[in-house]
């Protein structure tokens, strides 16, 4: 098994284990990264494609096309055409509402599934599409397929309940490389289907998220669930502790059973905390505020107009058709490459470092795109050749910058709660994500349009902002367990005054 064998390669060492059973169990819930990624690197495909703009957005056709007064920047600004992205975030925000109540109630597993059902019907009806509103509710039913899994409970959780501590960075990056395997598969898909005769290559695009999302619905049935999920939805702790054994691959799991059952049956024995009471109490504001912070700060540095709408964007400085597909699997290599190197790095050099790292190399390559972008590209006149690739190479280093940090290192936000608060408080804050996301992914075009090359600058300081955020008020997790992760707010300079002494 080619995973295996590479996570086995990059993760080797420490006294914790990664035995065989773990692997397979993560794989399998990390591959519905693979759906998501795939329905995001469609999207921008697609709506690139002039076939489908012909079908269901032919104002924008027009105008791409004909109108030779329009500003080159504006060429694809379309509301509906935008709605067609972020109504994916718009479904994924409602659904996340009502998912931690399945979680919690009958585990990750059950939330898989559903997801995995959601996606299948709405890669179907995608596929079968004729006219924009049934386009939109395959979109619609994507969202609701995402917000039971992989941006809100099933994977992510999932994930952190059942790493060691000291593999739990590595095994959370290699979700969002999952995202960005398939955001890669679907641009190739792109690549290959426009050049089938008829027009009908989209429709294949669409339809063939169906294959993954089956595949991973079908595996979620064959993991199992995690011994946290167990202790706190009533379990045997010898269930709990078998499976324990089994993931560990060792019968000395004794202590870390204990901190798990510990902190479980506080969660349990404590007061309920509502969503309101969640917002309220005074220890819990630390938890709330980075949660909420890295994942909004995580849109703020466009990397969605690269996610979203790269063929979009290389078509309008100057791409041919092909060659803007072409130019969006070269960067989502460029992507992966670099999820790799921080799957290997951060369990061993820490978050923070490679948050400053990435960003470093985020803002540099963003000024630089928004300085080559004023002089050489105008309202009415086309880059040359030559700048279309220096771009492009400045993108790929952009890119490089966030598979190292943004794009993988907010994932670890579900590692910062207590386990009495971890199902309402990620539900919370996943779904503002979920909501800031739609909200971003509808007004990128209309910014792209009026801002023109300075979005490049406006997200260039926002990449600027929240590496001094980090600098001052993210404290390192790093080999943490998740029962101890109070210790860490207890310690901050800052956030050490809202925690309650509970565990010192």
């Amino acid at each position: 098994m080619v995973t295996t064998r590479l996570e086995t390669k990059l993760l080797a060492g420490g006294d914790e284990r990664l035995t065989p059973f773990l692997i397979f169990s993560c794989t399998v819930a990390a591959s519905g990264g693979l759906l998501f990624g795939y329905d995001l690197g469609i999207s921008g495909g697609v709506t690139s494609t002039e076939t489908f703009l012909k079908k269901f957005f032919p104002d924008v056709y027009i105008q791409m096309k004909e109108d030779s007064k329009i500003s080159n920047y504006c060429k694809f600004d379309s509301q509906v055409l935008t709605l067609f992205t972020s109504s994916l975030y718009i479904a994924g925000f409602f659904s996340s509402l009502f998912a931690s109540h399945v979680s919690k109630r009958f585990g990750h597993r059950s939330s898989m599934r559903a997801g995995g059902a959601f996606f299948v019907t709405g890669a179907a009806m995608g596929a079968a599409a004729i006219n924009v509103q049934m386009l939109l509710l395959s979109r619609l039913l994507l969202g609701i397929g995402v917000g039971f899994t992989n941006q809100v409970w099933a994977i992510p959780l999932y994930l952190s309940e059942i790493a060691p501590a000291s593999y739990r960075g590595a095994i959370m990056n290699f979700f969002d490389a999952c995202v960005n395997v398939g955001i890669l598969i679907a641009s190739l898909i792109n690549y290959c289907t426009q050049k089938i005769d008829g027009g009908w290559g989209w429709r294949l695009s669409l339809g063939l998220a169906g294959i993954p999302a089956f595949l991973f619905a079908a595996g979620s049935h064959f993991i199992p669930e995690t011994p946290r999920g167990i202790i706190q939805r009533g379990g045997h702790l010898q269930q709990a502790s078998l499976l324990l054994q089994k993931l560990r691959g060792t019968a000395d799991i004794g202590n870390e059973l204990n901190i798990i059952a510990a902190a479980s049956d506080g969660g349990k024995n404590s007061t309920p905390v509502a969503f309101q009471s969640l917002i309220v109490r005074r220890k819990y504001r630390p938890h709330l505020a980075i949660a909420f912070a890295l994942p909004i700060f995580r849109q703020m540095t466009g990397i969605n107009l690269v996610t979203f709408y790269a063929p979009v964007m290389f078509r309008t400085i100057g791409f041919k058709e092909s060659g803007s597909l072409l130019s969006t699997v070269v960067t989502r290599m460029t992507v992966i490459a670099c999820n790799l190197v921080s799957i290997a790095a951060v369990d061993r050099i820490g978050r923070r470092f490679l948050f400053f790292l990435g960003g470093t190399q985020m803002f540099a390559s963003q000024l630089m795109i928004g300085g080559l972008m004023a002089a050489e590209f105008g309202d009415h006149r086309m880059m040359s050749k030559a700048y279309a690739n220096i771009i492009l190479v400045f993108l790929c280093v952009y890119v490089a910058g966030f598979g190292l940090s943004w794009g993988p290192l907010p994932w670890l936000a579900t590692e910062i709660f207590p386990a009495e608060v971890r199902s309402p408080a990620q539900s919370i804050a996943v779904a503002a994500s979920l909501l800031f996301t739609a909200l971003v992914a509808q007004s990128l075009l209309w910014m792209l349009c009026n801002m023109k090359w300075g979005i490049f600058v406006f997200f260039g300081g926002w990449v600027a902002v929240m590496s001094l955020f980090v600098f001052f008020f993210l404290p390192e997790t790093k080999g943490i367990p998740l029962e101890h992760m109070g210790r860490v707010w207890g310690d901050h300079w800052y956030w050490k005054s809202f925690v309650e002494d509970d565990e010192q």
